[in-house]
């Protein structure tokens, strides 16, 4: 029987075996993904109504993490929030603003705002600087303890009605604030340079004018630091307009076209935020308006609009809470050299782990050197700068 039963197995053609062997294990790879997906697409369903109907109690968000409901709303997208009327209206006003084409000036100039406490030391330098280039730039001066005495013809009369500064306060985005506005006065000026009493120019005038000028960026510093100089200043008061992810630091120093300084002047709801909520000792912490205003205004509303860098050298290397100081004794033409040599912009955050973040200097689509002009020089160096100026620009 056994034999006659082989035989008559090897006698069958496959498909005569196909009928006779079961069939369950081609079944079975048929089934299972099938239930994948039904137990998949019961998972998805579970999340999306845990999301939109969030467990009220601890013992139920425990189920999904020890760390809270929140967890599982991480999962997900964001809801979209709703933006409060004064939102909606600040972005309208600032949208049309820089969606506006700029009007073109037959005399375009330069505005120079000197921000300082009464005279400024360098104003022979300066003198030299703007020697022969009548027509193409504004002065004003921002003095705000004392009435400064001029040196040169050209500050003489451009003093504009200033306030106390303090520094580390906001006190000193309204300074700049006033002499963004009185420049503005003039529809020719179409470039605004904020200095220090400490500034010196590094290149000769038509440089700087030509760097400015032809391009259409502003020179506003503006990185991340995740540290506790940086993203560590930042209050949730600022909610819901300024979120932390958009917090962003940057140097005081800037360069702006006139769009943006006309969006500046514009703001009222974001400087709000940051006249309440940034200031020292808030919520135990130390924020300075100047360095966290306008580096997250402009990365929220124009972050392709700006370098990402400011045109004003500060040597920071001291690891201090203030820059540098040049002294007589250190004024040298390698001096100049060295800073006008530098193509590159380097961010180093403020973590215990510090991350440093190195940039090229773009200017047009090439890269440029990245600094016209620098601080902080002590009066001392006035003469030693003034004689070293004029053959050093020549050369370069």
């Amino acid at each position: 029987m056994t034999l006659s039963k082989a035989w008559r197995f090897e006698s069958l053609g496959m498909k005569d075996m196909q009928q006779i062997l079961p069939q369950h294990r081609h079944r079975g790879q048929i089934k299972k993904p099938t239930w994948i997906i039904v137990l998949l697409s019961l998972v998805c369903v579970f999340l999306v109504v845990a999301y939109i109907y969030p467990p009220q109690t601890s013992t139920a968000c425990y189920i999904f993490s020890a760390s809270g409901c929140q967890t599982l709303s991480s999962w997900l997208p964001p809801a979209v929030r709703e933006l409060s009327d004064a939102e909606i209206a600040s972005r309208v006003v600032i949208d049309n603003i820089l969606n506006t084409p700029p009007v073109e000036s037959k005399n375009p100039k330069i505005a120079f705002m000197f921000l300082s406490v009464g005279s400024l030391p360098f104003e022979k330098l300066w003198d030299k600087f703007f020697q022969g280039h009548e027509g193409r730039f504004s002065i004003y001066i921002h003095a705000s303890r004392d009435k400064p005495v001029h040196s040169s013809n050209y500050f003489v009369n451009r003093e504009i009605r200033s306030g106390k500064v303090e520094w580390g306060t906001v006190s000193m985005v309204d300074a700049e604030r006033r002499l963004l506005a009185n420049a503005l006065k003039d529809p020719d000026n179409q470039h605004f340079v904020l200095l220090s009493d400490s500034c010196v120019p590094l290149r000769d005038f038509d440089y700087v004018y030509n760097y400015l000028m032809y391009t259409n960026i502003s020179f506003i510093d503006s990185f991340s630091d995740p540290g506790p100089h940086g993203s560590g200043r930042y209050s949730e008061h600022m909610l819901p307009e300024v979120e932390k992810k958009f917090f962003r630091k940057g140097a005081q120093w800037f360069t702006m076209k006139r769009q943006h300084a006309l969006v500046v002047m514009a703001d009222s709801l974001y400087y709000t935020k940051f006249r309440d909520y940034c200031k020292p000792g808030m919520d135990g912490r130390n924020c300075y308006a100047d360095e966290h205003y306008l580096p997250t205004f402009f990365h929220m509303h124009d972050p392709n609009g700006v370098a990402n860098w400011s045109v004003t050298h500060v040597d920071w290397s001291e690891r201090k809470w203030h820059p540098k100081s040049y002294e007589k004794k250190e004024i040298s033409e390698q001096l100049l050299k060295n800073i006008t040599s530098i193509t590159e912009s380097v961010h180093v955050t403020s973590e215990e782990r510090p991350e440093t973040t190195i940039i090229p200097c773009m200017w047009n689509g090439m890269n440029r050197p990245c600094y016209l002009f620098a601080r902080k020089f002590l009066p001392e160096t006035v003469d030693s700068m003034i004689d070293l100026f004029s053959n050093y620009t020549a050369k370069t």
